[in-house]
């Protein structure tokens, strides 16, 4: 983790803050992302104060952005390509509450074209939805366009290659 960024209370040791910090990123993040030995991957954050409503609550606004950013990291780690958001489709099934570190990621459901289909998940809990304690908060589907590929190494290309996401 960076010098200038302190790693936050409540935010899993083997997670890191990601380089993306400017424009929306720098409203709405920190954002953490893990990356494991077993090639599984999940997207992070801590919900803080400015990320609740009325009710201390995760504010639905955030959990649809951060849902966003999982389930489209899917298709940087696995396809190593930039991409835009063409559909989200989420069904919220829980609250994230103050305090919480809440979890996302997605697998690619579908490829045609320049067009990705990705199946999400968002949860508290554990390292994975599937874990004793795990809570989902959110479920959801969407639909990315893919456009150039991504310079550089993928992060799962050092680790190795994912068996699932969820």
């Amino acid at each position: 983790m960076p010098d200038s960024v302190a790693p936050e209370t409540g935010v899993p040791a083997d997670f890191e803050v990601t380089t993306w910090r400017g424009g929306f990123g720098n409203q709405v993040g920190p954002i953490y992302q893990r990356f494991s030995a077993d090639g599984t991957w999940a997207r992070g954050f801590l919900v803080t104060d400015k990320h609740t409503n009325g009710f201390q609550n995760c504010h639905g606004g955030m959990l649809m952005a951060f849902a966003d950013m999982a389930f489209g990291s899917v298709v940087t780690y696995e396809l190593h390509r930039f991409w835009v958001t063409v559909r989200l489709v989420t069904d919220f099934v829980s609250s994230a509450q103050l305090g919480e570190f809440v979890q996302g990621n997605a697998v690619i459901t579908g490829t045609e074209d320049d067009f990705v289909t990705v199946r999400g998940h968002i949860w508290t809990g554990g390292n994975s939805p599937q874990m004793a304690g795990a809570r989902t908060i959110m479920t959801g589907t969407g639909l990315f366009k893919m456009l150039g590929e991504r310079p550089g190494q993928s992060p799962l290309d050092v680790q190795a290659k994912p068996q699932k996401a969820l």
